[in-house]
């Protein structure tokens, strides 16, 4: 019901404000605004979003068809299963689900999005087939999609491109400090959730797993930063992620060609499904991206900020942050918002300065939580989300805080 209150809440509060802007302040546009807004964001959910994803979506159904076909997933399952059956108890071991979830995980850490949705629905659809209750988030699913919009990237690769376009002078400096951000905000999002499912992380494989990752992250950060310079990152970040996606697909290749599968017809089989997902979650996209619009349109999110902006300043906090927060404030409500407020502030305050960075470092710590629920749970027919929302919040929340903090201390 979270998700209905929340819809319901975006018209309502768009609507209140609106309506104090025509009566006290004389804005005769903002009604119009609002409706053209609805139009323009029905479009951008069903042409620039829907329609683009069904190839995307069908590309990769039939890769990953191919995969389990060949094993990989199984294998992939039996390799991260001991630390996912701890911290995904519900699911059975060496279950299909765990490898798509690998998959997902693995394609957002090296910043690959177009990878990671087609994954990431596949994997909601294998936990939805365990799900008792199919018209309610599992606890499992739960996890799954608070770490999922938590953004866990090891390679901003698109924003650093941005930052490149827009003349920064060393594109890949907000690179450490994007990684820190987001792996605090995975964690926070992993805690939060083991807590309120009484999920016991004081286990020999989750330390060894997590502090493996810790030290994972902690060795790219040396690496990179004492070893290579900006052209050197940035190229390394384009090869290595490309690289490593293509491989993916061969190994899927000769893995089925080893066990003798009809390569061509699994793709064919598997591909057939990312038609049918995609018009099945067209109706979710279109509700959830005009209520945000409506939401944006209206002037709700400036009030925000410049509520923050006044908070701030009465209790004596350094406000040079404030003018970065719209792209944070964006983010959980739409990923192609939050981008263009990115491109806006590094336009308007420079590429290279302290609030154009701290734009690109709030863009890479955490996920589109509100689409990905709306997407998701969308695909697989959810609508009891129980309290996937307000912990994806939280983790968003510790993404922003951190990248605050790293923002000040790296470019302050």
């Amino acid at each position: 019901m979270a998700l209905n209150y929340l819809w319901i809440a975006f018209f309502i509060i768009a609507f209140i404000v609106a309506l104090i802007r025509l009566i006290f302040f004389g804005d005769t546009e903002i009604f119009k605004l609002i409706v053209d807004g609805t139009f323009d964001s029905a479009k951008l959910a069903v042409m620039d979003i829907a329609l683009p994803l069904i190839g995307i979506m069908t590309l990769w159904l039939g890769i990953m068809n191919i995969g389990e076909k060949a094993g990989a997933i199984n294998f992939l399952s039996r390799i991260i299963g001991p630390f996912f059956h701890r911290i995904f108890p519900e699911v059975p071991k060496n279950h299909p689900a765990t490898g798509h979830m690998v998959m997902n995980f693995s394609a957002n850490l090296l910043g690959l999005d177009n990878a990671a949705t087609p994954f990431g629905l596949k994997a909601m659809q294998s936990l939805q087939e365990i799900n008792p209750d199919k018209e309610t988030a599992s606890n499992a699913q739960i996890m799954f999609l608070v770490l999922h919009t938590s953004g866990l990237t090891l390679i901003p690769l698109s924003i650093m491109a941005q930052r490149s376009i827009l003349g920064a002078g060393d594109p890949s400096d907000i690179f450490i400090p994007c990684m820190i951000a987001t792996y605090v905000a995975t964690l926070v999002g992993l805690i939060a959730v083991a807590i309120k499912q009484r999920i016991n992380l004081f286990n020999t494989v989750v330390i060894a797993w997590l502090g493996g990752i810790t030290l994972f992250i902690a060795g790219m950060i040396y690496y990179f930063t004492n070893y290579l310079n900006k052209e050197q990152i940035e190229i390394v970040s384009k090869v290595s992620s490309n690289f490593i996606l293509f491989f993916i697909i061969i190994a899927f290749i000769l893995g089925a060609i080893r066990k003798k599968v009809n390569v061509y017809d699994a793709f064919i089989e598997g591909a057939k499904g990312g038609f049918t997902t995609c018009i099945t979650i067209i109706p979710y996209l279109v509700g959830m991206i005009v209520a945000i619009g409506v939401l944006r349109n209206s002037g709700v999110l400036g009030y925000i900020v410049d509520g923050f902006s006044w908070c701030f300043v009465q209790i004596g906090v350094n406000t040079d942050f404030t003018p970065a927060l719209p792209t944070a404030l964006i983010k959980p409500l739409s990923g192609s918002g939050a981008k263009a407020m990115m491109v806006d502030t590094m336009k308007t305050y420079g590429p290279d300065s302290f609030v154009g960075r701290l734009a690109c470092i709030f863009n890479g710590s955490a996920d589109t939580t509100f689409y990905i629920v709306a997407l998701y749970f969308g695909s697989v027919g959810i609508k009891r989300t129980r309290y996937a929302i307000p912990f994806g919040l939280i983790a968003d929340l510790a993404g922003i805080i951190a990248a605050v903090f790293v923002a000040y201390l790296f470019f302050h």
